[in-house]
């Protein structure tokens, strides 16, 4: 297998290359002056396989089109299977038709993948990885909880409580405790379906005097988080961080989390960005090298 680490995932998949000990194929790209993607293989694919490592994080139009460029070429250059790695899958929210007429988006982009010859998909915590099993290409849908678990224990913070946004998620808290053996709960959360805001409820939580670590998949406007962590904060807690898998931190996120009394942001390399500390390339090397 060669690893070709695309244009929004390059560090990510060169250490996944670095990791497997196998040859990493670099991509030319760029955009012409009109906004259109341009993309080159700059290596041999022929009677491979290949796994192409690309978020489809923001711009996520523009990745995913350029995931689309680089799957199809792979398979004109004779490319025996193309697999992909798409630690953060965009579009998976939209995993039903809300309202009357609404585009099925992840429906529409999973036929797009398979259109283009990918055969598999690896991804990271994805939002309804049942959704995404749920199609023609198989999906094998990983959890990087634990690494991130393991990077808070190496720091120092073995024994924190652990907890997750909401009882839906309580299997994260379950997994980071398995790491830290501190304990671990849920925070619960109440979502307007009409505005939808999420509220905090009231529930009370054996964290006083105690570290706690709130994990999530995903931490786009912060909104929530920075809400349950003043509530956690309330009922006495001594230090509080926010992890996630997927840190998007849409503009103002972070301050925001930080203001509410949060020691720190942690997430992952899935989406690159200041507070990506916790690399998932040892997880999807291990997936790799045991074939998806």
């Amino acid at each position: 297998m060669i690893v070709v680490p695309g244009p929004s995932s390059q560090e990510l998949g060169r250490k996944i290359a670095e990791l497997l000990r196998t040859k990493a194929v670099s991509v030319g790209f760029k955009k012409f002056p009109d906004g259109e993607s341009y993309i080159r293989l700059e290596g041999n694919v022929e009677g491979k396989d290949v796994a192409i490592v690309q978020t489809i994080s923001p711009p996520q139009d523009t990745h995913l089109v350029q995931l689309f460029l680089m799957a199809d070429a792979a398979k004109d250059l004779g490319a025996k299977e193309v697999l992909t790695v798409v630690p953060y899958f965009a579009y998976a929210r939209q995993d039903k038709r809300f309202l009357s007429g609404e585009a099925f988006s992840v429906k529409t982009v999973m036929t797009l993948l398979g259109a283009c010859g990918i055969s598999k998909i690896l991804t990271v915590n994805s939002h309804n990885p049942q959704i995404l099993k749920g199609f023609r290409i198989p999906v094998e849908d990983l959890s990087a909880i634990s690494l991130i678990a393991d990077y808070f224990k190496n720091e120092g913070y073995d024994g924190a409580f652990s907890l997750s946004l909401g009882k839906k998620a309580l299997d994260i808290a379950t997994q980071a405790n398995n790491v830290l053996k501190g304990g671990y709960d849920y925070v619960t959360t109440e979502r307007d379906k009409a505005t939808g805001e999420v509220k905090i409820g009231r529930k009370s939580l054996p964290v006083k005097n105690r570290d706690v670590i709130i994990f999530d998949d995903i931490i786009s406007s912060g909104g929530t988080m920075a809400k349950a962590v003043k509530a956690v904060k309330d009922q006495g807690a001594r230090k509080i961080y926010a992890a996630c898998v997927h840190p998007l931190l849409a503009e103002g996120a972070e301050e925001k989390i930080v203001k509410s009394g949060a020691e720190g942001i942690v997430g992952t390399d899935c989406i690159p960005s200041p507070v990506s500390v916790v690399s998932v390339a040892p997880l999807v090397a291990k997936a790799l090298s045991k074939g998806v």
